[in-house]
């Protein structure tokens, strides 16, 4: 998601091809890292993942969400915005605590559908990692180059792609030492394993050392041929932009139409994706960035579920998030970024007064 940021403008620069040979590079890189984590650290990283508990999960997405209203987007008021209509899409459905229908006004059967789309694709680490990644790059820019973030900037595709798959690679760290999925993905390889009669966790080093380290290899492996194959056929993947315009668009709506009535085989839902695609082009058009929505919708769930479970832990008390050693740290640092607007703002004013001659 987020590497379409600045390799669609790239494309349509007649750079596809230097696009994609970035983000496949820099996916090299990311599992690459991954890998090596997950071959030499793995026991270490394990013992470090089972501190994080629901306060410090909150921590990672508020600092996620932190990233975007400080660093992304001309206006943070319409930041904060398109945030909030993500936040209230994404609380449609059924209550986490309670298990009640909320803010559905009766459609059920009908919202059903969006409900289901959005919890198919409920993302693990891989998601927020790589808006995190964005965010930091564009913060540590130059002040001549941030311009240019989100209008084709290379780095704005080298910072998601690492921080994604290298999510995506270590996610089986926990997978393999504790028995805890650190993806979707992880967690469809935990099933596999135990269909197959194994059981994840600390013993599976000690029971199975010939699979562990075969998954291991494995890794290597993949990575190596799915870097080698994808940059060579890179030139290729970009020629389908050679394909005109007034084919290719309809092909897209009409696997979009498929998609939407696929999920309930009724027409209402077609008639929400135009909806919403209608919602999508205003915001377009009143400069909303759809970023911020777009991550609040995929993740709001999850921050909302953590949010609650620390609330219950701590009786209500706010505490339980600015508690160390990683909540407060974390929670620090989402303040900092959010709020790093105002601070530029006054720092500036504060170097053009000193500046100012005296009369």
């Amino acid at each position: 998601m987020v590497t379409t940021f600045d390799g669609y403008p790239m494309a349509k620069k007649g750079q596809a091809g230097r696009a994609l040979t970035a983000a496949f590079f820099a996916h090299g890189v990311g599992a690459l890292f991954g890998t090596i984590l997950l071959t030499f650290f793995a026991p270490i990283i394990a013992a470090f993942a089972l501190i994080f508990g629901p306060p410090e999960t909150f921590g990672v997405m508020l600092l996620t969400f932190s990233a975007f209203v400080g660093l992304v987007g001309k206006s943070p008021l319409k930041t904060v915005v398109a945030t909030a209509v993500g936040f209230i899409l994404a609380a449609v459905g059924i209550d986490i605590v309670s298990g009640a229908l909320r803010l559905t006004f009766g459609l059920e059967p009908l919202m059903g559908a969006i409900v289901g789309c959005w919890m198919g694709f409920k993302p693990g680490g891989a998601t927020p990692a790589s808006f995190m990644a964005y965010g930091f790059a564009k913060a540590g820019a130059k002040e001549d180059e941030v311009g240019e973030y989100g209008k084709g900037h290379i780095a704005g595709i080298f910072a998601p792609e690492a921080a994604a798959h290298g999510a995506g690679t270590s996610a089986l760290l926990p997978m393999l030492t504790l028995g805890i999925p650190g993806s979707p993905t992880a967690a469809v390889i935990l099933a596999g394993l135990m269909i197959w009669g194994l059981q994840p966790g600390p013993m599976l080093f000690k029971d199975k050392p010939e699979f562990v380290w075969g998954l291991i290899g494995s890794t290597w492996v993949g990575n190596v041929l799915g870097f080698l194959v994808v940059v060579a056929f890179a030139p290729l993947f970009a020629a389908v932009l050679r394909i005109s315009f007034s084919i290719l668009m309809p092909l897209l709506i009409f696997i979009c139409v498929i998609g939407a009535y696929a999920v309930n085989n009724r027409m209402i839902d077609i008639w929400y994706m135009m909806l919403f695609g209608v919602i999508g082009w205003a915001f377009k058009k009143l400069d909303y960035n759809m970023a911020p929505m777009l991550l609040a919708l995929v993740l709001g769930d999850m921050a909302e579920q953590t949010l609650r479970q620390s609330l219950i832990m701590s009786q209500g008390s706010l505490l339980i998030f600015v508690q160390p050693p990683i909540a407060l740290p974390l929670v620090i640092a989402a303040a900092l970024i959010a709020f790093w607007p105002a601070i530029s703002t006054l720092k500036a004013r504060l170097k053009g007064g000193e500046k100012a001659p005296a009369h």
